[in-house]
């Protein structure tokens, strides 16, 4: 039998959730959102973890390949990553305002509901102190080649994606049901639902253009045709959308990468290397979704406020891309943290994320293709 995939999953949950808070039946609405509270302070606990567990080995992973072509990539990925998400918060900005009334904050128009009970679940350390560990271990380990502790650390990477995958993921719909049904129970769901059709219309929009934009650069770089190799990467375009995952795309998109005549050599350094840290097609998702689930709140964010969280979105989602819905859990600490987003604005934040998660991953490896064409070009300079 074929297992449901997220998607259709997330869409029961939120069905199922406004329909129970839609009843007014108060014991089945409170249950739901007891355990809500619950699994969202267990991912209070588990974001410090999360954050240590994937960039540790990817910082120090990479330390070991240091050289000018890694230099070289891994700043053109970073670079790609802040524009993409500069230029989502200015078409967000310019956008999204015309298509949601601001001030609708969560629950705050109808009649209040709460849990059973709740249950705090403090976690070992703060986003902030878990970021500075995570570097401070990740370049450490890089520094004295440490084989033992990356492979612990890889270890303790595959725990945290086993967490991901069997225990948050397949939760996550029965969270998302109730926040949905607190909504339903005081009467603002609705409107949120037609919040997320908006929002992810927006979206794919941006990364569209995104991708034209970034191969319209390269093809200027390289003299290569723009469209003719966005038309070579569409098969990693719609393996991604099918695997949600860079990782599990790297075949396909080594395959297309080199249809563009990119050198064996560096398609080989770089594709693998990109789907690890270029985040282009994810930054506009959360970035876009971030400024949407702030307007419903009544919160209209500043580029000021916005730009430090791009910023440190290119360091955090380093290795994220690798399990389906990786970049968003990697980015909670930095939502609440940074833009202070309360914990049912991290449940709207997750089911606006994952209701496009594959798309976001088919824009990143997309992009991946048009930075091979760049880095091919300037070693390419440098040897002749």
């Amino acid at each position: 039998m074929k297992k449901i995939g997220l998607l259709p999953r997330l869409i029961i949950g939120i069905i199922a959730g406004i329909l129970i808070g839609m009843t007014q039946i108060e014991i089945l609405t409170r249950i739901l959102i007891t355990f809500s509270g619950i699994f969202g302070q267990f991912l209070n606990y588990i974001i410090p973890l999360l954050i240590i567990g994937f960039i540790v080995p990817g910082i120090a992973e990479l330390g070991d390949e240091a050289g000018r072509l890694l230099g070289i990539t891994a700043g053109l990925a970073y670079l790609s990553t802040i524009i993409a998400g500069s230029l989502a918060f200015l078409g967000a900005r310019s956008i999204l305002p015309s298509l949601i009334k601001t001030g609708a904050d969560i629950g705050a128009n109808g009649v209040e509901i709460s849990p059973i009970f709740e249950l705090q679940i403090e976690p070992i350390m703060g986003v902030m102190a878990a970021l500075v560990t995570a570097f401070v271990l990740g370049l450490g380990i890089a520094a004295i080649k440490g084989k033992t502790m990356l492979s612990f650390m890889n270890e303790f990477q595959g725990i945290i994606e086993k967490v991901i995958e069997n225990i948050i993921i397949p939760l996550l719909p029965i969270y998302i049901a109730g926040i949905f049904a607190e909504m339903a129970f005081s009467g603002e769901a609705f409107q949120t639902l037609a919040v997320f059709g908006r929002v992810f219309i927006l979206v794919i929009a941006m990364h569209i253009g995104y991708i034209i934009l970034q191969y319209l650069l390269a093809g200027s770089v390289s003299g290569k045709n723009p469209f003719a190799a966005i038309k070579n990467m569409l098969p990693a375009y719609f393996t991604a959308i099918g695997t949600q995952s860079s990782a599990a795309t790297i075949p396909v998109t080594l395959k297309s990468t080199k249809k563009n005549n990119v050198s064996d050599e560096i398609a080989e350094f770089v594709i693998p290397l990109c789907a690890t840290v270029h985040l282009a097609g994810s930054t506009i998702t959360l970035t876009t979704c971030a400024i949407a689930v702030m307007l419903l709140q009544g919160t209209v964010l500043t580029f000021a406020q916005v730009f430090p969280f791009i910023l440190m979105l290119g360091v955090t989602m380093i290795a994220a891309p690798g399990v389906p819905g990786g970049a968003v859990m990697a980015a909670l600490g930095l939502l609440s943290s940074m833009l202070g987003f309360s914990e049912a604005n991290l449940g709207l934040m997750m089911a606006l994320y994952m209701a496009q998660d594959s798309f976001g991953t088919a824009a990143n490896i997309t992009g991946d293709g048009a930075i091979s064409i760049l880095v091919d070009k300037i070693a390419g300079k440098n040897n002749k």
